[in-house]
């Protein structure tokens, strides 16, 4: 980081033709970016182009326009982190810096394209420098959160495979744990001002780095990113994504959703290791050239966020409904937000009643956009449309969205089904390419001609799409999605634990928890209840992320006699939420 703010100060000094002379050492030409083009293709009007590179085709665009005096007027990214400390880039900033970083992958890292990332970093400057450097190289990034345990960072690097790690030193002692047991990490490189043995040091190795890089070229179905999402059953699987559907498939998104221009500032609350991050803190924004603003926080804070609303000139507010819920609780009257005009939703449903109370107090609607981590936008509220208080709106483009039968059948207004999206042909370029490793369950999310969701709700007569759950066990709190075998897992490692179920149960500011009926072993019945729960609450923080700790606990004498475990998570689920 302080490299970073080194380089912020230097840049007023800088001489930028020097930039320039560096920038077209390699880029001799540029096709203008045309923005039109890109939204033929997203709608399926044009083909999609062999090749396509988001870095090259679109960030270094941006940084030639900007060298042509017709750029945007506000930085690419705006970035701070609340004690003073701030970073404003340029595109061809972005560009100059991510080539650096682009050398230090390939050169002192001897990253191969198409290797495998894990990258763990909170909201720092150098997740995107890394995110545009992996683009830049070909190689393959893995986002994850910072509330990863030693437990989970080597699940996922002996899942993935990965090569290379990169994180601060909050979570190096952890990776120093499970490193040697992973086969193929070769690398490990720590964001940090302070050395570490056996580590490569972020900082120094960018100052030593050349400063022109040549982009690689890749194809649109090249492998561009993995994510690790948590499912009913197992460990989390990984979904991965092309250069195609990652790049040219948040395009739309964008454009509509988001409904952002190139003299527009967004600011993306998401956690850096949710696709709703790339969505709306990298791609969405920079095909339209918009400024992407960004606080470090660690933690959400909702004073620091309404404070922030009133100083900085943000134009485009996108968080979760927890967050919404949460900001809500305050009187939101005395804070004068003088440039938001544009609130958006998404992760897990948003209650009407905090719809209307964020309307009544800032006269701002928030539009909601329901999508996942395989496909993207699904349904969206856009601006200019009807709005309809708790539903999902409408398909979002390139998509037919329709509610279908266990048989594949289109079902009619008003009936619940699955929520699906119809496929011609061929399978939608924006869809992910695969669960990596998992053919089985790639193909389980086929019925017919149309790519189920694995969620369930109904459609009405004017095509609102209104949701009413998971059909898996998924618990969706405060957008994470988690899955219960896992708690159950870590659960039955407590040697109090005999059997355990967990589901979600409902919460006023997250929507829904993780709830675990717990059976204890004789010896621990006696104990004090509330002391055991917490332990078992500590417990499972340690054994995997925190934040899937079950927030309550429930002993029970047994848990209901069923033959799988989904059938009696569904019922202690439905008696929970009130539904028998």
């Amino acid at each position: 980081m302080k490299i970073l703010l080194e380089f912020q100060v230097l840049r007023s000094t800088w001489n930028i033709q020097t930039l320039h002379r560096l920038f077209h050492q390699y880029h001799k030409t540029f096709a203008p970016l045309n923005l039109s083009d890109y939204e033929a293709i997203s709608r399926c009007e044009q083909e999609v182009p062999e090749y396509f590179n988001f870095a090259s085709d679109v960030l270094d665009k941006w940084s030639q326009i900007e060298k042509e005096g017709k750029g945007p007027s506000n930085p690419a990214l705006w970035w701070i982190n609340g004690k003073g400390d701030e970073i404003k880039w340029t595109f061809e900033e972005l560009g100059f810096l991510s080539q650096k970083v682009a050398n230090v992958l390939s050169g002192p890292c001897n990253l191969q394209r198409e290797d495998r990332v894990l990258v763990i970093l909170p909201r720092v400057p150098e997740w995107w420098l890394l995110n545009v450097a992996c683009m830049r190289t070909g190689l393959i990034i893995i986002p994850g959160t910072t509330q990863l345990t030693a437990q989970d960072i080597y699940y996922r690097l002996v899942a993935s495979k990965a090569k290379c790690i990169i994180t601060t030193d909050v979570l190096a002692p952890a990776v120093d744990l499970v490193a040697s047991k992973c086969q193929f990490l070769k690398t490990k490189l720590i964001v940090s001002e302070s050395r570490r043995a056996e580590w490569l040091n972020f900082s120094d190795l960018l100052k030593a780095a050349p400063a022109v890089h040549n982009c690689v070229k890749t194809k649109s179905q090249d492998p561009m990113t993995i994510y690790f999402t948590s499912g009913a059953t197992g460990s989390p699987k990984m979904v991965e994504h092309s250069y195609g559907s990652f790049g040219l498939g948040f395009f739309l998104c964008g454009r509509y959703w988001m409904n952002l221009t190139s003299s527009d500032i967004i600011w993306n609350t998401s956690d850096t290791t949710w696709v709703k991050a790339a969505i709306g803190s990298i791609f969405g924004p920079w095909f339209q050239g918009t400024c992407v603003f960004a606080h470090a926080m660690p933690h959400f804070d909702p004073r620091a966020v309404l404070n922030t609303l009133c100083s900085y000139p943000v134009t485009t507010l996108c968080s979760a409904p927890t967050a919404y819920r949460m900001l809500v609780q305050h009187d939101l009257t005395r804070y004068a937000f003088k440039t938001l005009k544009h609130c958006l939703s998404g992760g897990e449903p948003l209650n009407p009643e905090v719809m209307a109370q964020w309307k009544s107090q800032t006269g701002l609607t928030i539009y909601e956009g329901y999508g996942q981590t395989e496909v993207g936008m699904v349904c969206a509220n856009m601006k200019g449309m009807k709005m309809k208080p708790g539903s999902l709106g409408k398909a979002a483009p390139p998509y037919d969205v329709q509610i279908i039968d266990e048989d594949g059948s289109v079902l009619p207004p008003g009936k619940e089904g699955d929520i699906a999206i119809k496929m011609d042909a061929k399978r939608p370029f924006t869809f992910f390419t695969r669960y990596l490793d998992d053919p089985v369950k790639t193909a389980s999310t086929i019925r017919g001609n149309f790519y189920i969701t694995g969620d369930t709700g109904s459609m009405d007569e004017d095509g609102y799409i209104w949701f009413t759950g998971r059909s898996d066990d998924v618990i969706i709190s405060s957008g994470y999605r988690i899955g219960p075998f896992e708690i159950e897992s870590a659960l039955i490692q407590h040697p109090a634990v005999v059997e355990s179920a967990v589901v979600s149960s409902p919460d006023p500011i997250r929507g829904e928890v993780v709830k675990a009926f717990v059976v204890l072993s004789p010896s621990f019945k006696s104990q004090d209840s509330k002391k055991l729960a917490c332990e078992l609450q500590d417990h499972v923080k340690k054994v995997t992320a925190p934040y899937k700790y079950p927030r309550k606990i429930e002993f029970v004498q047994q848990l209901p006699k069923t033959i799988t475990g989904k059938i009696r998570r569904n019922e202690l689920r439905n008696k929970e939420w009130g539904q028998i």
